[in-house]
Protein backbone atom coordinates (compact mmCIF):
# COMPACT_ATOMS: atom_id res chain seq x y z
CA UNK A 1 0.00 0.00 0.00
CA UNK A 2 1.42 3.38 -1.04
CA UNK A 3 2.08 5.50 2.01
CA UNK A 4 1.37 9.62 1.94
CA UNK A 5 4.13 11.94 2.27
CA UNK A 6 3.01 12.79 5.59
CA UNK A 7 2.77 9.19 6.91
CA UNK A 8 6.54 8.66 5.45
CA UNK A 9 7.70 11.63 7.45
CA UNK A 10 5.83 10.28 10.38
CA UNK A 11 7.08 7.21 9.95
CA UNK A 12 10.58 8.48 9.86
CA UNK A 13 10.37 10.63 12.87
CA UNK A 14 8.84 7.14 14.48
CA UNK A 15 12.28 5.35 13.66
CA UNK A 16 13.74 8.95 15.01
CA UNK A 17 12.85 9.21 17.91
CA UNK A 18 13.56 4.98 18.95
CA UNK A 19 17.10 5.46 17.24
CA UNK A 20 18.17 8.60 19.18
CA UNK A 21 16.73 6.59 22.36
CA UNK A 22 18.23 3.04 21.64
CA UNK A 23 20.91 3.05 19.21
CA UNK A 24 22.38 6.64 18.08
CA UNK A 25 25.16 6.99 20.87
CA UNK A 26 26.85 3.58 19.72
CA UNK A 27 27.00 4.05 16.31
CA UNK A 28 30.46 5.18 15.39
CA UNK A 29 30.98 7.03 12.69
CA UNK A 30 34.04 7.80 10.79
CA UNK A 31 34.36 11.04 8.39
CA UNK A 32 37.08 12.97 6.75
CA UNK A 33 39.08 13.93 4.80
CA UNK A 34 38.77 18.01 4.15
CA UNK A 35 38.08 21.20 5.86
CA UNK A 36 37.17 24.60 4.52
CA UNK A 37 36.49 27.94 6.22
CA UNK A 38 33.74 29.17 4.35
CA UNK A 39 33.27 32.96 4.32
CA UNK A 40 29.52 33.63 3.56
CA UNK A 41 29.04 36.42 1.36
CA UNK A 42 26.60 38.37 -0.90
CA UNK A 43 27.09 40.56 -4.13
CA UNK A 44 26.62 43.79 -4.18
CA UNK A 45 24.13 45.06 -6.87
CA UNK A 46 23.27 48.91 -5.89
CA UNK A 47 24.17 50.61 -2.68
CA UNK A 48 21.96 53.23 -1.15
CA UNK A 49 24.95 54.37 1.00
CA UNK A 50 28.05 52.97 2.33
CA UNK A 51 27.08 51.94 5.75
CA UNK A 52 27.97 47.42 5.71
CA UNK A 53 24.47 46.58 4.99
CA UNK A 54 22.75 49.22 3.15
CA UNK A 55 22.70 47.30 -0.34
CA UNK A 56 20.50 45.58 -2.21
CA UNK A 57 22.20 41.99 -2.98
CA UNK A 58 22.41 40.93 -6.59
CA UNK A 59 18.94 38.24 -6.50
CA UNK A 60 20.21 35.26 -8.74
CA UNK A 61 23.15 33.39 -10.61
CA UNK A 62 21.58 34.39 -14.50
CA UNK A 63 21.84 38.40 -12.84
CA UNK A 64 25.26 37.65 -11.92
CA UNK A 65 26.53 36.27 -14.79
CA UNK A 66 24.68 39.41 -16.67
CA UNK A 67 26.81 41.57 -14.73
CA UNK A 68 30.32 39.76 -15.32
CA UNK A 69 29.31 39.10 -18.76
CA UNK A 70 29.22 42.70 -18.90
CA UNK A 71 32.28 43.32 -18.25
CA UNK A 72 33.85 41.33 -20.97
CA UNK A 73 36.44 43.69 -23.01
CA UNK A 74 36.37 46.26 -20.06
CA UNK A 75 36.88 45.53 -16.41
CA UNK A 76 34.34 45.83 -13.61
CA UNK A 77 34.29 46.32 -9.84
CA UNK A 78 32.28 43.63 -8.10
CA UNK A 79 32.10 43.72 -4.47
CA UNK A 80 31.39 41.12 -2.26
CA UNK A 81 30.02 41.60 0.91
CA UNK A 82 30.54 39.18 3.75
CA UNK A 83 28.35 37.99 6.65
CA UNK A 84 29.95 35.84 8.31
CA UNK A 85 32.59 32.93 9.04
CA UNK A 86 31.88 29.38 9.18
CA UNK A 87 33.51 26.37 9.58
CA UNK A 88 32.94 24.29 6.61
CA UNK A 89 34.36 22.02 4.16
CA UNK A 90 31.97 18.98 2.81
CA UNK A 91 33.29 16.50 5.50
CA UNK A 92 32.92 18.68 8.46
CA UNK A 93 29.20 19.64 7.64
CA UNK A 94 28.20 16.25 7.10
CA UNK A 95 29.88 14.93 10.21
CA UNK A 96 28.98 17.96 12.44
CA UNK A 97 25.08 16.94 10.96
CA UNK A 98 25.73 13.56 12.09
CA UNK A 99 26.67 14.23 15.32
CA UNK A 100 23.91 17.03 15.81
CA UNK A 101 21.63 13.72 15.39
CA UNK A 102 23.09 11.86 18.08
CA UNK A 103 26.27 9.95 16.24
CA UNK A 104 29.31 9.14 17.25
CA UNK A 105 31.61 10.79 15.10
CA UNK A 106 35.54 10.84 14.84
CA UNK A 107 36.82 13.17 12.56
CA UNK A 108 40.02 13.35 10.41
CA UNK A 109 40.84 16.39 8.26
CA UNK A 110 41.94 19.79 7.30
CA UNK A 111 40.59 21.22 10.62
CA UNK A 112 44.44 22.30 12.11
CA UNK A 113 45.83 25.67 12.28
CA UNK A 114 48.33 27.04 9.93
CA UNK A 115 51.38 27.20 12.73
CA UNK A 116 50.24 23.44 13.94
CA UNK A 117 48.17 21.41 11.96
CA UNK A 118 47.85 18.93 14.52
CA UNK A 119 45.67 21.01 16.84
CA UNK A 120 42.65 22.42 16.27
CA UNK A 121 42.11 25.35 14.29
CA UNK A 122 39.60 28.06 16.70
CA UNK A 123 36.93 28.10 14.17
CA UNK A 124 36.64 24.25 14.66
CA UNK A 125 35.92 24.68 18.50
CA UNK A 126 31.88 24.00 18.11
CA UNK A 127 32.62 21.36 15.46
CA UNK A 128 34.48 19.40 17.73
CA UNK A 129 32.35 19.63 20.53
CA UNK A 130 29.53 17.58 18.29
CA UNK A 131 32.16 14.81 17.93
CA UNK A 132 33.76 12.18 19.91
CA UNK A 133 37.22 12.55 18.62
CA UNK A 134 38.65 15.02 15.89
CA UNK A 135 42.38 14.13 14.10
CA UNK A 136 43.48 17.51 12.44
CA UNK A 137 46.38 16.42 9.84
CA UNK A 138 46.49 19.85 8.06
CA UNK A 139 45.36 23.58 7.79
CA UNK A 140 41.69 24.42 6.23
CA UNK A 141 41.00 25.60 2.67
CA UNK A 142 39.39 28.41 2.19
CA UNK A 143 36.05 29.54 0.91
CA UNK A 144 34.04 32.79 -0.39
CA UNK A 145 30.30 31.26 -0.73
CA UNK A 146 28.53 33.49 -2.80
CA UNK A 147 24.48 33.42 -1.92
CA UNK A 148 21.86 34.05 -4.37
CA UNK A 149 18.14 33.17 -4.48
CA UNK A 150 18.41 30.56 -6.58
CA UNK A 151 21.40 28.54 -5.46
CA UNK A 152 25.37 29.56 -4.90
CA UNK A 153 28.20 29.62 -6.09
CA UNK A 154 31.86 28.64 -4.18
CA UNK A 155 34.79 29.95 -5.07
CA UNK A 156 37.53 27.86 -3.43
CA UNK A 157 40.95 27.98 -2.65
CA UNK A 158 41.56 24.44 -1.96
CA UNK A 159 46.07 23.92 -1.68
CA UNK A 160 45.25 23.25 2.17
CA UNK A 161 43.01 20.34 1.27
CA UNK A 162 45.98 18.16 -0.87
CA UNK A 163 47.38 17.38 2.18
CA UNK A 164 45.94 14.27 3.23
CA UNK A 165 46.70 10.92 1.33
CA UNK A 166 46.85 7.63 2.59
CA UNK A 167 51.11 7.75 3.46
CA UNK A 168 50.20 10.88 5.50
CA UNK A 169 47.32 9.01 7.48
CA UNK A 170 49.56 5.42 7.43
CA UNK A 171 52.07 7.66 9.03
CA UNK A 172 49.79 9.32 12.01
CA UNK A 173 47.91 6.45 12.83
CA UNK A 174 49.81 3.42 11.83
CA UNK A 175 47.69 0.87 9.83
CA UNK A 176 46.41 -1.04 12.70
CA UNK A 177 44.96 2.66 14.20
CA UNK A 178 43.05 3.00 11.05
CA UNK A 179 41.51 -0.93 11.10
CA UNK A 180 40.77 0.06 14.92
CA UNK A 181 38.75 3.18 13.53
CA UNK A 182 37.10 1.85 10.69
CA UNK A 183 36.36 -1.66 12.85
CA UNK A 184 35.05 1.18 15.40
CA UNK A 185 32.67 2.49 12.94
CA UNK A 186 29.28 1.88 11.56
CA UNK A 187 29.27 4.60 8.96
CA UNK A 188 32.65 5.54 7.08
CA UNK A 189 31.89 8.89 4.83
CA UNK A 190 34.46 9.57 2.33
CA UNK A 191 33.98 13.52 0.87
CA UNK A 192 35.16 15.65 -1.95
CA UNK A 193 36.72 13.32 -3.74
CA UNK A 194 36.73 16.41 -6.88
CA UNK A 195 39.14 18.97 -4.42
CA UNK A 196 41.19 16.20 -3.12
CA UNK A 197 43.64 14.40 -4.61
CA UNK A 198 44.85 12.10 -2.09
CA UNK A 199 40.69 10.91 -1.89
CA UNK A 200 41.82 8.05 -4.58
CA UNK A 201 45.14 6.82 -2.52
CA UNK A 202 42.73 6.78 0.47
CA UNK A 203 40.29 4.66 -1.20
CA UNK A 204 43.07 2.01 -2.27
CA UNK A 205 44.28 1.85 1.10
CA UNK A 206 40.69 1.08 2.80
CA UNK A 207 39.79 -1.67 -0.24
CA UNK A 208 43.59 -3.37 -0.05
CA UNK A 209 44.50 -2.39 3.61
CA UNK A 210 41.72 -2.24 5.56
CA UNK A 211 38.07 -3.35 4.41
CA UNK A 212 39.15 -6.79 3.92
CA UNK A 213 39.77 -7.73 7.36
CA UNK A 214 35.44 -6.82 7.83
CA UNK A 215 32.93 -8.41 6.43
CA UNK A 216 30.82 -7.24 3.55
CA UNK A 217 27.47 -6.08 5.29
CA UNK A 218 25.31 -3.30 5.07
CA UNK A 219 24.17 -3.92 8.57
CA UNK A 220 27.32 -3.75 10.50
CA UNK A 221 29.40 -1.01 8.30
CA UNK A 222 28.68 1.19 4.95
CA UNK A 223 30.32 3.45 3.20
CA UNK A 224 28.90 6.95 1.91
CA UNK A 225 30.33 8.95 -0.76
CA UNK A 226 29.91 12.45 -2.23
CA UNK A 227 32.18 13.49 -5.13
CA UNK A 228 31.02 16.86 -5.01
CA UNK A 229 30.45 18.38 -8.53
CA UNK A 230 32.75 16.76 -10.66
CA UNK A 231 32.06 19.33 -13.18
CA UNK A 232 35.41 20.36 -13.80
CA UNK A 233 37.44 17.02 -13.71
CA UNK A 234 38.01 15.13 -17.02
CA UNK A 235 35.74 12.31 -18.17
CA UNK A 236 38.59 9.70 -17.32
CA UNK A 237 39.10 10.66 -14.02
CA UNK A 238 35.30 10.13 -13.26
CA UNK A 239 35.57 7.24 -14.96
CA UNK A 240 38.58 5.64 -12.97
CA UNK A 241 36.78 7.09 -9.76
CA UNK A 242 34.02 4.98 -10.91
CA UNK A 243 35.75 1.77 -11.32
CA UNK A 244 37.12 2.58 -7.05
CA UNK A 245 33.64 2.69 -5.85
CA UNK A 246 32.57 -0.47 -7.70
CA UNK A 247 35.78 -1.92 -5.93
CA UNK A 248 34.86 -0.32 -2.70
CA UNK A 249 31.32 -1.74 -2.99
CA UNK A 250 33.18 -5.28 -3.66
CA UNK A 251 34.00 -5.24 -0.18
CA UNK A 252 32.34 -2.70 2.02
CA UNK A 253 28.20 -1.62 0.47
CA UNK A 254 28.46 1.84 -0.98
CA UNK A 255 25.90 4.63 -0.73
CA UNK A 256 26.68 7.31 -3.67
CA UNK A 257 25.09 11.03 -2.98
CA UNK A 258 24.42 13.01 -5.80
CA UNK A 259 22.92 16.70 -6.58
CA UNK A 260 20.72 16.91 -9.97
CA UNK A 261 23.87 18.07 -12.32
CA UNK A 262 25.84 15.64 -10.69
CA UNK A 263 23.60 12.78 -11.68
CA UNK A 264 23.38 14.02 -15.33
CA UNK A 265 27.62 13.94 -15.34
CA UNK A 266 28.13 10.42 -13.41
CA UNK A 267 25.16 8.95 -15.91
CA UNK A 268 26.63 9.97 -19.08
CA UNK A 269 30.24 8.64 -18.08
CA UNK A 270 29.22 5.60 -17.02
CA UNK A 271 26.21 5.35 -19.76
CA UNK A 272 23.08 5.00 -17.10
CA UNK A 273 19.78 6.53 -18.03
CA UNK A 274 20.50 10.54 -18.17
CA UNK A 275 17.79 12.33 -16.03
CA UNK A 276 14.83 13.24 -18.38
CA UNK A 277 13.55 16.69 -17.33
CA UNK A 278 11.84 17.40 -20.98
CA UNK A 279 8.31 19.03 -20.76
CA UNK A 280 5.79 17.24 -19.36
CA UNK A 281 8.18 14.63 -17.55
CA UNK A 282 7.36 14.39 -13.88
CA UNK A 283 10.58 15.39 -11.94
CA UNK A 284 10.31 13.14 -8.88
CA UNK A 285 9.65 9.93 -11.35
CA UNK A 286 12.54 10.82 -13.53
CA UNK A 287 15.08 11.61 -10.39
CA UNK A 288 13.60 8.23 -8.98
CA UNK A 289 14.39 6.36 -12.80
CA UNK A 290 17.98 7.89 -13.45
CA UNK A 291 18.70 6.88 -9.00
CA UNK A 292 17.77 3.40 -10.48
CA UNK A 293 19.28 3.24 -13.67
CA UNK A 294 23.00 4.60 -11.91
CA UNK A 295 22.44 2.26 -9.15
CA UNK A 296 22.08 -0.47 -11.44
CA UNK A 297 24.64 0.57 -13.81
CA UNK A 298 27.46 0.79 -11.25
CA UNK A 299 26.06 -2.47 -9.53
CA UNK A 300 26.65 -0.49 -6.12
CA UNK A 301 24.76 -0.47 -2.75
CA UNK A 302 22.76 2.18 -3.11
CA UNK A 303 22.23 5.64 -5.16
CA UNK A 304 20.48 9.04 -4.23
CA UNK A 305 19.85 12.05 -6.19
CA UNK A 306 18.83 14.76 -4.68
CA UNK A 307 17.36 18.33 -6.50
CA UNK A 308 16.15 20.98 -4.61
CA UNK A 309 12.74 19.59 -5.32
CA UNK A 310 12.78 16.68 -2.93
CA UNK A 311 14.78 13.35 -3.63
CA UNK A 312 14.74 10.30 -5.35
CA UNK A 313 16.92 6.70 -4.53
CA UNK A 314 17.49 3.14 -5.55
CA UNK A 315 19.22 0.48 -3.16
CA UNK A 316 20.60 -3.14 -3.97
CA UNK A 317 17.37 -4.74 -3.08
CA UNK A 318 15.12 -3.36 -5.82
CA UNK A 319 13.78 -0.70 -3.95
CA UNK A 320 13.32 2.57 -5.50
CA UNK A 321 11.64 6.07 -3.95
CA UNK A 322 10.95 9.39 -4.58
CA UNK A 323 9.88 12.16 -2.06
CA UNK A 324 9.00 15.73 -2.01
CA UNK A 325 11.28 17.91 0.44
CA UNK A 326 10.23 20.90 1.66
CA UNK A 327 11.92 23.11 -0.46
CA UNK A 328 11.71 27.26 0.00
CA UNK A 329 12.55 29.75 -1.92
CA UNK A 330 13.86 32.39 0.79
CA UNK A 331 16.91 29.74 2.82
CA UNK A 332 18.13 32.13 5.41
CA UNK A 333 21.08 29.50 4.87
CA UNK A 334 22.17 27.51 1.68
CA UNK A 335 25.78 26.25 2.03
CA UNK A 336 26.07 22.69 3.85
CA UNK A 337 22.73 22.28 2.60
CA UNK A 338 24.07 19.20 0.69
CA UNK A 339 25.61 18.09 3.21
CA UNK A 340 23.18 18.14 5.95
CA UNK A 341 20.94 15.85 3.58
CA UNK A 342 23.67 13.59 3.27
CA UNK A 343 24.49 13.94 6.91
CA UNK A 344 19.93 12.79 7.23
CA UNK A 345 20.45 9.85 4.55
CA UNK A 346 23.12 8.45 5.92
CA UNK A 347 21.46 8.47 9.88
CA UNK A 348 18.64 7.41 8.57
CA UNK A 349 20.76 4.14 6.99
CA UNK A 350 22.12 3.99 10.31
CA UNK A 351 18.54 3.49 12.25
CA UNK A 352 17.56 0.86 9.73
CA UNK A 353 14.97 3.05 8.07
CA UNK A 354 13.00 2.23 4.27
CA UNK A 355 14.48 3.79 1.89
CA UNK A 356 11.47 6.36 1.64
CA UNK A 357 11.98 6.80 5.56
CA UNK A 358 15.75 7.41 4.82
CA UNK A 359 14.53 9.87 1.77
CA UNK A 360 12.40 11.97 3.99
CA UNK A 361 15.00 11.97 6.99
CA UNK A 362 17.28 13.85 4.18
CA UNK A 363 14.98 16.43 3.10
CA UNK A 364 14.07 17.29 7.01
CA UNK A 365 17.22 17.88 8.21
CA UNK A 366 17.79 19.59 5.23
CA UNK A 367 14.78 21.58 5.24
CA UNK A 368 15.35 22.63 8.67
CA UNK A 369 18.86 23.76 8.03
CA UNK A 370 18.39 26.17 5.44
CA UNK A 371 15.34 27.59 7.41
CA UNK A 372 17.40 28.12 10.57
CA UNK A 373 20.81 28.23 9.39
CA UNK A 374 21.82 25.36 12.38
CA UNK A 375 22.00 22.23 12.50
CA UNK A 376 19.08 19.96 14.02
CA UNK A 377 18.91 17.63 16.69
CA UNK A 378 16.93 14.55 16.19
CA UNK A 379 14.45 15.64 18.61
CA UNK A 380 13.99 19.17 16.66
CA UNK A 381 14.20 17.31 13.41
CA UNK A 382 11.23 14.77 14.48
CA UNK A 383 9.08 17.84 15.47
CA UNK A 384 9.59 19.28 11.75
CA UNK A 385 8.78 15.90 10.17
CA UNK A 386 5.38 15.40 12.04
CA UNK A 387 4.65 18.90 10.93
CA UNK A 388 6.61 18.73 7.74
CA UNK A 389 6.11 22.14 5.75
CA UNK A 390 4.92 21.74 1.90
CA UNK A 391 7.17 22.82 -0.60
CA UNK A 392 7.29 26.72 -1.15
Amino acid sequence: MTRSRAEIAAAAADALDVFAREGAAGAGVLVGFDGFIDTICRVVDRRRTLAADDFDAIPDIPAFAERIGRAAGKSSNVEVAAREQRFGGNGPLLAGALGQLGARVTYIGCVGREDDARALHPIYESFAARCAAVHPVAPPGLTDALEFGDGKIMLGKPANVQRPSWDVLRARFGLDGLREMVGASRLVGIVNWVMMGGVEGIWRGLIDDVLPAFERDAAQRRIFLDLCDPAKRLDEDVSRALGLIRELDAVCPVTLGLNLSESERIARVCGAEPFDGSEGAAMGEAVRRTAVSIRDTLGIECVVVHPRQGAGAADASGASAWFDGPFTSKPKLSTGAGDHFNGGFAFAQLAGMALDECLATACGVSGSYVREAESPTAERLAAFLRDLPPPA
